[in-house]
């Protein structure tokens, strides 16, 4: 995605299985090529050949870890993999999974999206139990939990899963079997697809299509589904169970040819382009449209339509510019904007811009894309903003920083006008989304600060490990 700026809003993991099939790694590889937009900061590939399990992982890119001897070296018919941004725990080589276990019970690899609310509770607790650490990340725990739980595989998960608050949606590898877990809450998406005799579970139904497999269905909250011999099984660890999805895998994280709980990403997010054109009738002058690349595009082009406006590439994101570090002066990092988004010139000089962006989370990056386009000679630029203010950190596996740091916490829209030097800046609100979506079933705990689960940090406090 565009964290173009390296102080907004940055992605969730991705994770992806393969169950019965004998290419499992090489199409792993190629379903966390679908979702390496979820996470660019490192890659794994478990693999069981029904003995044990290989793992390969490394920091980086999907394409810097492996290569075609590395994805040789990984036999057998099922397989599991991760794409990680590190939202608990840092991104050390230890942290990067999946993560592999061994113990008498036999090996198991996880690989986990979302992030365990009262991570460092159950921590403090296993290590008084003499369980030993070796990374820093919260999908660690999730191993340990069940290494210390008592019966079946099945019953071991069921059990760890009990003792979790927060987001986890994980899929798990055993020498036989895999399994895909979703937290009651639905937070994180994960789906069921077929695929010849087998079964594929990912992330996004995106990743789907890249391995040729044919979507089935999400998996429940609260929902255990395990693949083995017997073919594909499911059980729940509780009935206390609902649908609260993440708003922000609509509005940011998801790719846009991706369908979460049965609706298409690129679809609402069009949908929110036209609702904000809606609530700007007559209000507003202006001569085109412009979105920012490249999850902005779609409510963009839903603005462009609902309003008769011409849509226009106005932004140009440079795709061959990786991450730019922090530098240590202002011009030094104005510099690196300009080399992942360039103004077109030729088409902003002299236009009053409809500038819509998917979200504000600092505000430093649609300030510096405001003088970006005002130095390409645009005349005006009215922000809009296709979700409604985020005010409230997000403890469940993005990472927004404290509530202070949040800009809409503290300014109103005429504040962060005067900040950006924008002509006008105007959100969609919870009930817009709601009427867009066709239901409330989702978490908006960034908007609104009504969390769906417990929490066990302060919202004024940092919360990262």
């Amino acid at each position: 995605m565009h964290n173009y700026f390296l102080n907004e809003i940055k992605e969730e993991c991705g994770v992806f299985g393969i169950y019965h099939h004998p290419q499992a790694a090489q199409l792993t590889y190629f379903g966390l090529h679908a979702l390496q937009h979820r996470g660019q900061e490192g890659a794994g590939i478990a693999a069981s050949d029904g003995k044990t399990i290989d793992c390969i992982k490394g920091t980086g890119l999907l394409s810097d870890v492996f290569h075609s001897e590395e994805l040789k070296k990984l036999q057998g018919e099922n397989s599991i993999g991760h794409v990680r941004y590190a939202t608990a725990g840092g991104n050390e080589l230890e942290n990067v999974q999946p993560i592999v276990a061994r113990a008498k019970i036999g090996c198991m690899a996880v690989a986990h999206n979302g992030q365990i609310v009262n991570a460092d509770e159950l921590q403090e607790r296993l290590e008084n139990h003499g369980n030993i650490f070796h990374g820093s990340s919260d999908s660690e725990i999730i191993l340990h939990l069940i290494q210390r739980e008592h019966g079946t595989m099945l019953e071991k998960i069921q059990k760890a899963c009990q003792k979790m608050e927060g987001a986890f949606s994980f899929v798990i590898l055993t020498e036989r079997s895999l399994y895909a877990v979703r937290d009651k809450n639905g937070l994180r998406p994960l789906s069921v697809a077929a695929l010849e005799d087998g079964y594929c579970v990912s992330s996004e139904t995106c990743a789907f299509d890249s391995v040729g497999a044919r979507f089935l269905r999400d998996v429940e909250p609260g929902e255990i589904i395990k693949f083995s011999d017997m073919g594909l099984e499911t059980f729940h660890y509780t009935s206390d169970t609902r649908h609260r999805i993440c708003a922000m895998e609509y509005i940011y994280f998801s790719r846009p040819d991706s369908d979460i709980e049965g609706l298409n990403v690129h679809t609402v997010r069009k949908a929110s382009g036209k609702r904000l054109a809606q609530k700007d009738k007559g209000n507003t002058i202006a001569d085109i449209v412009v979105g920012v690349p490249d999850s902005s595009v779609a409510a963009a082009m839903g603005y462009s339509e609902e309003s008769g406006l011409p849509y226009e590439v106005g932004l140009i994101k440079n795709r061959y510019v990786g991450r730019t570090f922090i530098e240590p002066t202002q011009e030094q990092r104005d510099m690196g904007v300009k080399m992942k988004l360039s103004a077109n010139a030729s088409v902003v000089k002299g236009k009053r811009i409809i500038l819509v962006d998917d979200s504000i989370v600092r505000g430093t990056t649609m300030k510096r894309i405001v003088a970006l386009l005002k130095g390409a000679g645009a005349q005006e630029i009215h922000v809009r903003i296709a979700s409604p203010e985020m005010a409230y950190p997000c403890f469940y596996g993005v990472d927004t920083s404290t509530k202070k740091e949040l800009i809409s916490a503290r300014y109103t829209c005429e504040e962060l006008c005067k900040y950006t030097r924008a002509s006008s800046v105007r959100f969609l609100t919870i009930d817009d989304l709601i009427g867009v979506y066709g239901t409330d079933k989702l978490c908006f705990a960034c908007f609104s600060g009504n969390y769906v689960t417990p929490l066990f940090h302060d919202i004024n406090q940092k919360t990262e490990k």
